[in-house]
């Protein structure tokens, strides 16, 4: 059978390789306990610990005895697009009318959709080196042309409006930037967004920003949503992170207005609809008991986040750069190894933990650096530390 030839341009998720290679090393000899093995630490896989709080399961178990899961509209439960335009108005003072809201099928679904609408084939987009890898995927399945551009710690691993600006060429028709961003936990300065956001559109081009970690900010300079710079910016995010609903596959899209109906035509078209269940049982996070539950989570974040970055630092694994959001810290693994692949994979078997080789985030420098999600409890993290301590030193 002859495959579609945009195939070529997707590369395997290594992160999920790695996933299936600690999970048989994890059933393995070298972590049963019966045998003097210890148990597999996972801070591979970017997934809260914590699971949707009370409030989000006993909406979705009233829903499923109401029998409330019928289609909703396209576009989401209005009520949900509500509570979604009265929390931006709370949490970051902003008017986002619930009309420019999309609620999508995972933050996943919202990318897609956002690519197919505006990525014609040929059109490039720039992104940071590193980034997320289905992030380029995204735009080269609506076959586009995802150019990385090299962003190393001197810019926080992020693009600037003077890279943007130099890399612009006639092919080139916007940026898709991440702010917290998925590896390395930074995010872009609120001033230096601007500067980007005017370069693009001063060039006809479209912004699109991934901020599905924008709720796990820890730094009040960098805690802001790129949609205060005008209704042209098109923001994706997530139920997954903040909101601890991974596996619900429940996101949204920030659109212009003009594209909202366009984006509606296609997911009546690739989905239908968000998951019902999942759009009731959301409307509970909005309620007063869940946001202090949330910003109690939050707080937790940064707390593991301040004592996994110091000790790595202190063991030889730089972070050059702190974490102001989101769960990751990127580390640099040069001085153990030429190749993080091969270093997380010797960490599985010789320390029972599972991390994420660079390999996967970039062609530019990555392979120096690996990936730890802090999205698992202190002891775990703790005795992650002293194992590494152990193997290292």
């Amino acid at each position: 059978m002859k495959l579609a030839s945009r195939l070529d341009h997707i590369e395997p998720f290594y992160v999920m390789e790695c996933a299936k290679a600690a999970a048989e090393i994890a059933a393995g000899p070298l972590c049963d306990p019966a045998r003097g093995g210890s148990p597999m630490i996972f801070l591979n896989i970017g997934e809260p610990d914590f699971t949707a709080p009370p409030a989000v399961l006993e909406a979705a178990q009233r829903c499923l005895q109401a029998g409330r899961t019928q289609y909703t509209p396209a576009t989401g439960l209005p009520a949900l697009r509500q509570a979604l335009s009265r929390w931006y108005a709370q949490r970051f003072g902003l008017d986002v009318p619930a009309q420019r809201i999309v609620i999508t099928a995972g933050a996943s679904a919202a990318l897609q959709l956002a690519c197919l609408a505006l990525v014609n084939p040929g059109d490039e987009i720039l992104m940071p080196d590193p980034s997320y890898p289905c992030n380029r995927h995204f735009v080269a399945a609506a076959d586009g042309v995802p150019r990385g551009l090299p962003a190393g710690p001197a810019e926080r691993f992020q693009l600037s409006a003077a890279m943007v600006e130099r890399e612009w060429r006639g092919s080139t028709h916007g940026v898709l930037l991440a702010s917290p961003s998925n590896p390395t936990g930074t995010s872009i300065d609120p001033q230096e967004m601007a500067r980007i956001v005017d370069v693009v559109r001063a060039r006809h081009g479209v912004t699109l920003v991934d901020e599905i970690y924008l709720g796990l900010s820890y730094d009040e300079r960098y805690g802001h949503s790129a949609l205060a710079l005008g209704d042209d910016v098109v923001s994706i995010n997530s139920f997954s992170k903040y909101f601890s609903m991974t596996g619900w596959r429940l996101g949204w899209l920030v659109l212009p207005p003009g594209l909202v109906e366009p984006v509606e035509k296609l997911a009546q078209n690739l989905y239908i609809c968000p998951s019902a269940v999942a759009q009731h049982a959301a409307l509970a996070c909005f309620e007063p008991a869940s946001l202090d539950e949330y910003e109690r989570r939050r707080a937790a974040f940064r707390e593991r986040r301040d004592f996994i970055v110091p000790a790595l630092r202190e063991l030889g694994l730089d972070v050059p750069v702190m974490p102001d959001g989101a769960f990751y810290a990127w580390a640099d693994c040069s001085r153990f190894s030429a190749s993080s692949w091969d270093f997380c994979f010797e960490l599985m078997r010789t320390a029972q933990i599972a991390l994420t080789p660079g390999r996967d985030f970039g062609r530019h420098g990555s392979e120096r650096y690996l990936r730890l999600s802090f999205a698992n409890a202190m002891h775990e993290l703790e005795e992650a530390v002293a194992r590494l301590r152990r193997v290292l030193k």
